[in-house]
Parts: structure tokens; C-alpha cells; sequence
């Protein structure tokens, strides 16, 4: 099978143990992960070959992120190396009624200095099949955002598939460019297109139409359809919208489903009641590893992919860290149903 290319940015996670916040930390936890990087990690541990793209400091902090990447069997053959220093992200896990919070530290990182030309994109493609980037990655710098439209437009000369993730960050866009600016152009190239209302809105003004979306903590799936009919009337190359959706009870408590939308058809997920999350970094990049492999495995079979992503993302919650660590089994056991958490002996 032809390999699925993921291009970002890795950092270096540091959390409190437990529930602590920042201000109460003597300790850190350490964790290595990033949107892409943690689509990579979901795919290859589904047994698909995979190939994670960024750029590295060619120091030990460097090197302990690479090893992380190899350990859960992601190609990182064409890593490009320099930079000053890895980034890094501060994340204070919330809890019931008190949100988790994250503090970026990743200015002069060797992702926030990469250029255009500094990978060979022509190379990196060969016997690929997919490619896969996020919205993060053009809002870290004006060199990253070049660099992931030279991707893009590589990978559209090469007819490779195209996906991203639009994944809004507010506290990114820093360095004079605003998402309406950058994020068409890469947009524009993409097959498949996933995100939530507020992506939606925030870099292209989209909006659902004449309906509320929320109504407390209930999500009127339905109301989607507009938002999903919109982006592929932006964006013509779209063959399928993908809208995420998540209904916020607490910081512990979570509704999650999803949308389909083929330009004909709009397809519903079940939906989860996620109690007693564990972790909800993630969230979204393992929603688009499961995407990735169920379009893939069930090309004729959209309803299919739909699930199998609600479900692996589900159980993302479960797991602690940035990356979905469960099985094909483990996802399609749930899709069939048995959610009982019993011990499997």
C-alpha cells in the first residue's frame, strides 16, 4: 500500500501531573505530539505506512522527538534538520467546571524557521497516496505557510489526495497575517476538508444558515448541512465536508459526534456521551486518523469511514497524551455497540 504523508510541527508537551495547575507544578510531565504528527501516530498504529514531514533542531531535544516518532512505527526518513530549539507547549488539564488551558512557547522553533525549498516535495511523494496538513502549521510563520502551499501544489501536480484539518488557533497567528489571507490558497487544494463551526467562521466567514447549531448542550446535526454546502461551494476540488461535533458539558463531560457531507448526501454518526475524559488533546487529529484510514479501507462506504472515526476519536479521550493509541479492534468493538470497558483476558 502506498504511504500517507502528515506535514507540521512536534513539540515538546509539559504537563502538571494530575489535575494541578501551572502555579501549583514542581514536576512535569512529557509528552511529544502535534496535529500532524499525531494523525501519523493513529495511522501507523492502524498498520498503514505513514511518513511524518517537519523540521528539527539537530540537538538531543530534537532527537528525543524523532525517537518518539520511530518507536510508534512513522516513517521520518525525510525530517530536515536546523532551527534553534523544538517547541514547546504548556498544558494544565481541566477539569468539571474549569476548562485545560495551553501556553505556546515555540518562537525561533526549527518548524517556525523552515523555509520554502528546504524539503523536496517531488521526493517525498513518491509512492504516496495521501497528504495530510492542518491549519496550525500556516499559523506558526509565513515561511511554514509557504512551505505547506509548496507541499500542497506538489501534491496536487502529483494527483495525490489532499486532506486538512482547518484547526483554528487564535493564539498563532502572530506574525502579521491574517487566516483569510493564507489559508484559501491552501484550502483550495484540498480533496477533503474537516473542521468544526468555529473554523469554519473564523477563516472564511461561513456560517450555518437560519439555524442556531447549539441548543444547550443538545447539537442539531442537521444544522451543519449549510456549512459543509458552503465550504464545497468555496472550494469546487472539495469531494467531502467533514464537520466535528462536540457538545461541552463540563471539562470532564463530552457529547461527540459527526457529519458527512459528499455534496449529496449528509451523513450522521452516532453520538458518544465521553464521561470522565481522560484527555481531549488530540481530540481532532484522532477523528482525522480515523477518517483517513476509513475512507480508505471503505472507499465506497462513507457512512462507514464516518463511524469508525467517531468511534477512534471517542476512545482518544481515553487515553492520556496527544496521540490515539487504540487498535482497529479496539475501535470496530465499539462501533459494533460494547462500550462496557470490560477486561479483556
Amino acid at each position: 500500500m502506498k504511504k500517507i504523508v502528515t506535514f507540521g510541527e512536534i513539540m515538546l508537551r509539559l504537563t502538571p501531573p494530575g489535575y494541578r495547575r501551572l502555579s501549583q507544578a514542581s514536576s512535569f510531565e512529557v509528552i511529544y505530539g502535534g496535529g500532524e504528527s499525531n494523525v501519523a501516530v493513529s495511522l501507523a498504529n492502524y498498520g498503514l505506512p505513514t511518513e511524518f514531514v517537519t523540521r528539527l533542531p539537530d540537538n538531543d531535544i530534537g532527537e528525543c522527538a524523532l525517537m518518539e516518532m520511530r518507536k510508534r512505527n512513522v516513517g521520518t526518513q525525510h525530517i530536515a534538520r536546523g532551527g534553534e530549539r523544538l517547541g514547546i507547549y504548556f498544558l494544565e488539564i481541566g477539569a468539571v467546571a474549569r476548562g485545560s488551558k495551553v501556553v505556546y512557547d515555540r518562537a525561533h522553533s526549527g518548524m517556525a524557521t523552515i523555509e520554502k525549498g528546504m524539503i523536496d516535495w517531488e521526493t517525498v511523494f513518491q509512492d504516496a497516496q495521501w497528504f495530510h496538513w492542518t491549519g496550525i502549521t500556516p499559523a506558526i510563520s509565513q515561511g511554514a505557510a509557504d512551505a505547506c502551499l509548496e507541499a500542497v501544489q506538489a501534491a496536487n501536480r502529483m494527483g495525490i489526495m489532499v486532506s486538512t484539518d482547518l484547526n483554528y488557533r487564535k493564539n498563532l497567528w502572530k506574525y502579521g497575517k491574517k487566516p483569510a489571507e493564507v489559508m484559501p490558497d491552501l484550502v483550495a487544494g484540498c480533496d477533503v476538508i474537516l473542521g468544526n463551526e468555529e473554523d469554519a467562521e473564523k477563516h472564511f466567514g461561513i456560517e450555518p444558515e437560519g439555524v442556531d447549531v447549539t441548543k444547550g448542550d443538545t447539537i442539531d446535526a442537521q444544522a451543519y448541512t449549510s456549512v459543509c454546502q458552503q465550504l464545497m461551494e468555496r472550494f469546487p476540488r472539495c469531494k467531502k465536508a467533514i464537520i466535528t461535533l462536540r457538545g461541552s458539558i463540563s471539562a470532564s463531560h463530552n457529547t461527540w459526534s459527526g457529519v458527512l457531507y459528499d455534496g449529496k448526501t449528509l451523513f450522521e454518526a452516532p453520538t458518544y456521551q465521553i464521561t470522565d475524559i481522560v484527555d481531549r488533546v488530540g481530540g481532532g487529529d484522532s477523528f482525522m486518523g480515523g477518517l483517513i484510514y476509513g475512507l480508505l479501507t471503505y472507499p465506497d462506504d462513507d457512512q462507514r469511514a464516518l463511524d469508525f472515526a467517531v468511534a477512534a476519536s471517542c476512545l482518544k479521550h481515553t487515553i492520556y497524551g496527544d496521540a490515539n493509541l487504540v487498535t482497529v479492534e479496539e475501535v470496530e468493538k465499539l462501533m459494533q455497540g460494547d462500550a462496557s470497558g470490560r477486561v479483556s483476558r
